[in-house]
């Protein structure tokens, strides 16, 4: 178990004045049977309407407006939190796995990816003689960790996992989008999670496969099952349903044009 102090910080410069600006937040952590949130505080400039609540997917949601002119849209949200209370989470009914099981078009494999997971397929069948779903779900994290390689600047958001397995390269959304389609294509139920990671300098994404009837998180970017340097925010079917940040906003006489600057900081409470 470890103690994480974390920092978020969004900044969206548009080059011309924007107005009626209406968002969706995804960036705020939450207590479950695996983090605890000790303390937790937020701060939106510029807005005239906030309301938290939950979405689908049970994630903490922030939605807002702002409807006069500005030309930066700032998001801070820090606290405390008490991460690695348990390695699993606990389903909260018998069917939450279902709408995990099927592809996305973020995740729907194409040929690469199919012969891939025929290869895989055959490796796991060597090393074990019995089938099992952790077991299995972390042979195919150790190939593609060993297979696959971290660059960022190589593939976008909008990059399939067929896409980014035909590229060789990408970030922890890629590996993430990879794994998950490999997985789906073994009939086991996974998921997408955003979050936070000790060490690192911007948001992370992991996974979460479904084995029994819970929830176990590992992390394919860095070939780990996750325990307590992470912290987890979002969850959803793809990268589409954790988007930290979602919003349209009307620009003031042409077309807005907008610069994005995200930091993170993730450090341990001695």
């Amino acid at each position: 178990m470890k103690r994480l102090n974390f920092r978020y910080h969004l900044e969206i410069d548009f080059d011309i004045p924007v107005k009626e600006h209406r968002f969706t937040l995804k960036c705020i952590p939450y207590s479950n049977s695996v983090q605890q949130v000790e303390s937790l505080k937020y701060n939106i400039v510029p807005n005239y309407f906030l309301c938290r609540t939950k979405d689908s997917f049970e994630n903490e949601s922030i939605y807002g407006s702002c409807d006069k002119e500005h030309n930066v849209f700032s998001v801070d949200v820090w606290g405390n939190l008490k991460t690695g209370l348990s390695e699993k989470i606990e389903m909260r009914t018998s069917y939450e796995a279902d709408i995990y099981k099927y592809q996305t078009e973020h995740t729907k494999p194409g040929e690469e990816l199919k012969k891939y997971s025929e290869e895989l397929k055959k490796g796991y069948k060597k090393q074990f003689v019995k089938e099992d779903i952790l077991k299995k779900a972390i042979f195919y994290m150790h190939r593609l960790y060993e297979d696959y390689t971290y660059e960022s600047g190589i593939t976008e958001i909008t990059t399939t996992a067929e896409e980014a397995f035909k590229i060789g390269k990408g970030v922890c959304q890629d590996y993430s989008h990879i794994l998950i389609a490999l997985l789906r294509m073994e009939r086991i139920p996974c998921r997408y999670v955003t979050g936070m990671m000790l060490g690192e300098g911007y948001s992370h994404a992991w996974i979460e496969l479904c084995d029994g009837n819970f929830w176990i998180a590992i992390d394919p970017t860095n070939d780990l099952i996750v325990k307590d340097c992470h912290i987890r925010i979002a969850v959803g079917r793809d990268y589409k349903d954790c988007m930290i940040n979602q919003g349209v906003f009307i620009g003031c006489g042409r077309e807005a044009k907008q610069r994005q600057d995200i930091s993170v900081t993730v450090e341990e409470i001695k």
